[in-house]
């Protein structure tokens, strides 16, 4: 793995820097937490036309084939800039299904989605928050040529803004944790959904989603009947690591900002950053923040190579969970007052890093499937394995 980034991933980052200081202001930011949408389609086309939803889906439905490295890099970027745009959620989505749906599902699907025509998000999360088979109760029952869905779903990122969500659901009960789960790609118009909007220290779209007797086609079940789950892990491993990025992306921001501060700040007539403790803060911001890209990009390598990386990603995460909000803290202290002022906009930052830190799983979850890797006992499974690469 290298880690210095190549003069065309630096042109990714570059491009997509300059794109977002100029049509994504702190004014439009604050402006989508109160819409009910939450983006702005004109920046999400502009979004579309830098090919950032399809980048790493596969050419022949419109996408660049890209690495998933590339997509971290983009969505770093849209964390510093804390673009309101439904990226995260339409790209994970959209990888997923180029995985493992039907060749018609994708053909249907993809390439509106490279255009920005189509958003797309998923669904997991329930009553017991965290991220295993067990904790997935919502039934899928067939009957006919359709399966009947009911259940409940919370935190889907981007509901109300997408036009089709991946539901993780239960369709048979079984003894094996990861049997008896299926995947369906569903209409987010169809009869017996509702939804209400989920309030988060982010103040993004997020929803809690009831399916109330949703009949879907057979045609919506996206990989094999009972035996979803491993396509849903895949989902969830990539949705996290990449979430680990656009944090990355605001934590740098945030650091830069507090860094620049002491610099011209001044007591007792000169800069705080000339006094070692600010010095000290702004040493510790900048080595973790390094720390947490390492970790992730060799989750997103690994992946790229087909190699396990679910080891790699809770490392990431774990990491990110604790030393990005740290960061946020420190960014604080520096500005003092000023930075808990609603009228300073440091505080964009700080609510999003510290609400992604809280999604797709804790530093005790993560920490927990690291130790249950290092161990190998017989009662402990390794999860995952090789992660098919993305066709070119």
């Amino acid at each position: 793995m290298d880690v210095l980034l190549t003069e065309e991933e630096q042109m990714v980052v570059t491009s997509a820097r300059e794109f977002l200081n100029g049509e994504c202001s702190t004014a439009l930011v604050r402006k989508m937490e109160l819409d009910p949408l939450g983006y702005p389609p004109a920046l999400w086309d502009k979004c579309a036309e830098m090919g950032w939803p399809g980048m790493c889906l596969p050419e022949e439905y419109g996408g660049q084939a890209l690495p998933l490295a590339y997509l971290g890099l983009v969505l770093q970027e849209v964390g510093r800039a804390v673009a309101p745009v439904p990226l995260h959620s339409t790209a994970v989505t959209a990888i997923a299904l180029s995985r493992h749906a039907s060749k018609l599902v994708c053909q249907k699907i993809l390439p509106d989605v490279c255009t920005g025509k189509t958003i797309l998000t998923w669904a997991f999360s329930e009553e017991d928050p965290r991220f295993v088979p067990g904790s997935v109760k919502m039934q899928a029952r067939a009957d006919g040529d359709d399966f009947v869905l009911t259940g409940r779903k919370l935190f889907v990122d981007n509901f109300l803004a997408s036009s089709h969500c991946l539901v993780a659901c239960r369709s048979a009960a079984s003894d094996a944790s990861s049997e008896g789960i299926s995947l369906f790609l569903v209409d987010t118009k169809a009869a017996g959904i509702s939804s209400t909007p989920l309030r988060t220290l982010a103040k993004d779209q997020q929803c809690e989603v009831v399916f109330n007797q949703v009949r879907v086609p057979k045609s919506a079940l996206v990989g094999k009947l009972h035996h979803g789950w491993a396509a849903m892990e895949q989902l969830l491993d990539l949705a996290t690591v990449l979430l680990c990025t656009q944090m990355l992306g605001a934590t740098r921001m945030d650091a830069e900002m507090a860094i620049d501060h002491a610099k011209f700040r001044e007591a007792f007539g000169q800069p705080i950053g000339a006094f070692q403790s600010i010095q000290h803060m702004c040493a510790d911001m900048i080595i973790w923040i390094d720390g947490g890209e390492l970790l992730a990009y060799e989750a997103l390598w690994k992946m790229d190579n087909g190699l396990p990386a679910q080891v790699e990603v809770s490392q990431a995460k774990a990491f990110c969970n604790e030393k990005c909000p740290a960061v946020a803290r420190n960014s604080q202290s520096i500005h003092g007052g000023i930075g808990f002022m609603m009228e300073f906009d440091l505080h964009l930052w700080l609510r999003r890093i510290t609400a992604w830190s809280m999604r797709l799983g804790t530093s005790f979850e993560h920490r927990e499937r690291i130790a249950s890797a290092l161990l190998d006992t017989p009662g402990n499974v390794v999860l995952g394995g090789p992660v098919p690469p993305l066709a070119a």
